[in-house]
């Protein structure tokens, strides 16, 4: 039983014994505030109603029936409703013990009746690689996929790829026009780059046309509604839908140059999907709903023939659902994927990891499917998060000044070689593990910076700042776990084992207390971060541990202790901390290096 269920239970019983009720949802158990005295607080102001008595009194006699009952309750005071009690060293033993060994504690297993919640993150334009953006929603959809499956649910991980579009079109005129035939092998790019070059190449001839148009004396919008270019773009849209071999031959060629290169990168990043969707396989089925929707009445067709749903009696205005030449639009294609998606699988919950800009677009979503019948339309969860910048500013993908996600992994990964090899602390490893270990610094650095902040603020990444050892970052946390691992193997060396011994005369310090209590706490962090969807509990939750390790560390002697029973214990809590800063950060897609 954990500290947490055994105070719950003990609470519980002693209060439904003194009022004849049960308190469990009335109970307020926390840490005791580190200017008084105890460990664990019970907050008594909500039992009021239970003891019909002063705060005070209330207190004092829960006190007193606990001491009376439970020998491991060593003393107790009383603040106006807070009662503070201190618990007995052999509690705080068995309570390491039985963490450090628990397998994966704080993990539920997944049961065969656990909910299956399917989580859709990355969602990429196969018109241009990905960047830093993607970055952050590939982190936050693949740690919350892995903190859920923690939570003892059934998780599917997808991936919708937008694979079809005026912005595809536009990188296949422009390989067209200025291509010269290039291909991956030819030009030594990846197939993702070198199709986001040709995106860029549109781009810059667009606006060149566009400047040209202007000054002849056209207004903006004269422009480009003139622009030649913008015109075959629309006309290979419209022959790709319509089923032109020729148009499809050259998608499907630029196409697998992209997912090639997608894949490198996912690998490289660390996430995966158990399903790909793509937008070209399902836009047909959202365009089929879309025209059972008008036939029952439920949409309408304007003049031009585009189709739109009117919800203005939800409170927002129309939402177009069909082009004037029969073209969808994203909205088709989110209500054909959800349609595939609730076939393929048994889904209690859907969960889309989508920048907070498309709020409006989800709650439409969701009163769309609603209002065509599916029953899940009213439960999806739009897992809306803030953007990602730089300290200089917005990224543009048009424009080519996007971050590249290959080349920041790249980056990171050389700073951590750079800043390693320069404090000596690789001079004695090999090449390759050299760099192995500079890929898990440098790749923890970039998740951990990312993954800390509460997914749905902004937040502006900074390199040099994600890799200081100093800091609140992987790298100082994978430096005190590497010096664990290393303490652990110096006292296996020695013949000392990590042991938890009842026997040991000298009472726990409020250091050695306040890991185990820490390390407690881990299942109802896992538990919270997954009710409310964030990693960032996870990542400073580590991060407090491992301040408090660091501490104890300081305090408390290990392989100098004298006492062999304390030492062993020591030893105990190094470990068990160590497997729990290893478990946790694996929550966020992070390697642990066994040595720094």
């Amino acid at each position: 039983m954990s500290l947490q269920d055994q105070l719950t239970t003990a609470f519980s019983e002693t209060i439904g014994k003194l009022y004849g009720a049960q308190a469990c949802d009335l109970l307020q158990i926390q840490k005791t505030r580190p200017e008084f005295e105890g460990h664990i607080t019970l907050v008594v102001f909500p039992l009021l109603k239970l003891s019909r008595k002063k705060p005070e009194e209330t207190a004092e006699e829960i006190a007193q029936a606990l001491c009376s009952s439970f020998e491991w309750i060593t003393s107790y005071n009383v603040v106006k409703g807070f009662l503070n009690l201190s618990l007995a060293t052999s509690l705080w033993l068995n309570t390491l013990q039985e963490i450090g060994t628990t397998e994966n504690y704080g993990h539920k297993a997944v049961t065969e009746s656990a909910p299956l919640v399917m989580i859709e993150y990355s969602s990429p334009n196969t018109n241009k690689p990905l960047h830093l953006g993607h970055i952050r929603n590939n982190l936050l959809g693949y740690s919350l996929s892995r903190i859920l499956d923690a939570n003892g649910l059934k998780v599917v991980k997808t991936n919708i790829v937008n694979d079809r579009g005026i912005h595809i079109c536009k990188s296949m005129l422009a390989w067209l026009k200025w291509g010269n035939k290039a291909t991956p092998e030819s030009s030594k790019k990846k197939g993702d780059h070198l199709v986001g070059d040709f995106y860029v190449e549109f781009d810059k001839h667009y606006k060149e046309e566009l400047q040209a148009l202007m000054q002849k004396g056209l207004s903006k919008e004269e422009a480009e509604s003139a622009s030649t270019l913008m015109q075959e773009a629309r006309e290979m849209l419209r022959k790709w839908e319509s089923g032109d071999e020729e148009t499809l031959s050259l998608w499907r060629t630029m196409n697998q140059w992209v997912y090639d290169g997608f894949d490198e990168t996912y690998r490289r990043l660390g996430v995966d999907f158990d399903k790909i969707y793509y937008e070209s396989e399902t836009y047909l089925k959202g365009k089929e709903e879309v025209l059972r929707g008008l036939e029952e009445g439920l949409f309408v067709r304007h003049e031009d023939g585009s189709v739109w749903a009117d919800l203005k009696e939800e409170g927002l205005d129309e939402k177009l659902l069909l082009r004037s030449d029969g073209t969808s639009v994203y909205m088709t294609q989110d209500i054909g994927t959800a349609k595939l998606r609730y076939k393929d699988y048994p889904i209690d919950k859907m969960v889309y990891v989508v920048g907070n800009e498309q709020e409006y677009h989800f709650k439409v979503l969701s009163l769309l499917l609603d209002r065509l019948g599916f029953a899940f339309g009213k439960n999806l969860v739009h897992f809306s998060y803030g953007m990602v910048e730089l300290p200089n500013g917005r990224m543009k993908s048009r424009e080519g000044t996007v971050v590249d996600a290959d080349d920041l992994m790249d980056e990171m990964i050389a700073s951590a070689e750079k800043i390693a090899r320069e404090a000596g602390r690789a001079a004695n490893f090999e090449e390759e593990e050299r760099w192995e270990v500079a890929r898990r610094v440098g790749l923890g650095s970039l998740k951990y910076f990312i993954l800390k902040v509460d997914p749905r603020k902004n937040m502006t990444f900074n390199p040099e700042e994600s890799i200081d050892l100093n800091g609140n970052t992987a790298s100082f946390i994978q430096y005190t776990y590497a010096r664990i691992r290393s303490l652990l193997e110096k006292a296996a060396q020695n013949g000392e084992k990590p042991s938890v011994s009842s026997s040991v005369a000298t009472p726990l310090s409020a250091r050695e207390i306040e890991l185990i209590q820490q390390l407690s706490d881990y299942p109802s962090v896992i538990e919270e971060a997954g009710r409310i969807y964030s990693p960032a509990l996870i990542a400073n939750y580590v991060y407090d541990l491992v301040k408090a390790y660091n501490s104890f560390y300081h305090d408390c002697p290990i392989m100098k202790e004298t006492d062999t029973s304390l030492r062993g214990i020591r030893l105990f809590l190094s470990h068990t901390v160590a497997d729990t800063v290893c478990r946790a950060m694996a929550l966020l897609g992070i390697e642990m290096p066994e040595r720094m």
